[in-house]
């Protein structure tokens, strides 16, 4: 087992280390973690967010477990020296395609949500977005119009194979849990998106056993707020399930409780928390590292099948939230590192 371990920036380094301790405790047979740099602090050291030396580790590895990227002192760098690049470079040249969010209410926390309680424990959904296409990927640019006026593009724009893959990933996840998936997408006003929902609508034939339903995005983000326990998997485009993925996070009440995973086709993927780094909290202790932890437990489940041990991670953390450790971001006082000695302790 070789992990690639990419602290980065902010918090980044100090909700890793707890994350590390856990897959440490767990004495996996094999196990040898590499760790190599990313963000601002690669751009620091070696004068680039995603150098050489940390795209060959990461080559060399079944797996990354990540931490965050972001330092508010390059927003001045051009935008491809910028932290945010590391991720985006990684994505690329590992061809990771597919984003996992779950977003689930532990039990005891309905109330620190902005939901009513009840509406809040109906929630246990997963989010699958597709990373490679969409806007963020398209052509863009700032251009000259013929009066003199600025105008800036960027396309949206998806090919049916990325479509297909994507939904095929989707598929396979409802599949392992409630069957049921409902792609979100605008189809009434994006022919991307029309696209999108007839590549989807071919895919299910290939799922008989899933319930396929469509919703536009702007009713999606509506339904997340107002009845978030209806879905089970929501498929959807880059953009789109960046927004959506976010407005779940805060649903379940706490941002730092949340995992993911972006996973290239077979089992190589990269494991993070949707937390960002975090700099005016950064060295100070007070990081809620539950979300690294809870990444560390999808890499177990889907770089290495290891579902035990993911549960495992998963019971430990609950366990810990229930005996009242809790982070400043769930109205506690507990710190990094004594969340972490509760998870490994609960383990």
């Amino acid at each position: 087992m070789r992990i690639a371990v990419f602290a980065g920036d902010g918090i980044g380094p100090e909700v890793t280390q707890q994350a590390v301790r856990v897959l440490e405790a767990l004495a996996l047979p094999g196990l040898e973690l590499v760790e190599g740099d990313v963000g601002a602090a690669a751009y620091r050291k070696h004068g680039h967010p995603l150098p050489a030396e940390t795209l060959a580790i990461a080559r060399s590895c079944d797996a990354i477990l990540f931490g965050a990227v972001g330092d508010f002192d390059c927003d001045g760098l051009e935008r491809h020296l910028r932290p945010e690049q590391a991720i985006l470079g990684l994505r690329k040249e590992l061809g990771l395609f597919a984003n996992l969010r779950p977003a689930t209410v532990f039990k005891g926390l309905e109330d620190l949500t902005t939901l009513r309680p009840e509406v809040a424990a109906k929630i246990d959904l997963l989010i699958v977005r597709e990373l490679n296409g969409d806007v963020y990927f398209g052509e863009k640019g700032v251009r000259i119009l013929e009066d003199g006026r600025r105008q800036g593009y960027d396309i949206m724009s998806y090919a049916e194979d990325e479509v297909r893959r994507i939904a095929r990933t989707a598929f396979t996840a409802a599949m392992g849990r409630h069957k049921r998936l409902c792609s979100v997408d605008k189809a009434n006003v994006l022919e991307t998106s029309q696209l999108w929902r007839d590549v989807v609508i071919e895919v299910s034939a290939e799922f008989p056993e899933v319930h396929l339903s469509h919703m536009y995005v702007d009713n999606a983000a509506m339904q997340l707020v107002k009845n978030p326990g209806q879905f089970d998997v929501i498929v959807t485009g880059n953009l789109f399930g960046d927004i959506l993925s976010d407005q779940a996070s805060m649903c379940v009440g706490s941002i730092g409780l949340l995992a993911s995973a972006s996973l290239a086709e077979g089992t190589y993927g990269l494991y993070e928390p949707i937390h960002g780094s975090a700099p005016d909290i950064a060295g100070k202790g007070l990081a809620n590292p539950m979300a690294t932890i809870l990444s560390a437990a999808m890499l177990l489940r889907h770089s290495y099948q290891m579902e035990a041990e993911a549960s495992r991670i998963e019971a430990a953390v609950s366990k810990a939230l229930a005996q009242g450790v809790r982070g400043g971001d769930l109205g506690g006082t507990a710190g990094t590192r004594e969340i972490g000695d509760a998870v490994v302790a609960a383990l």
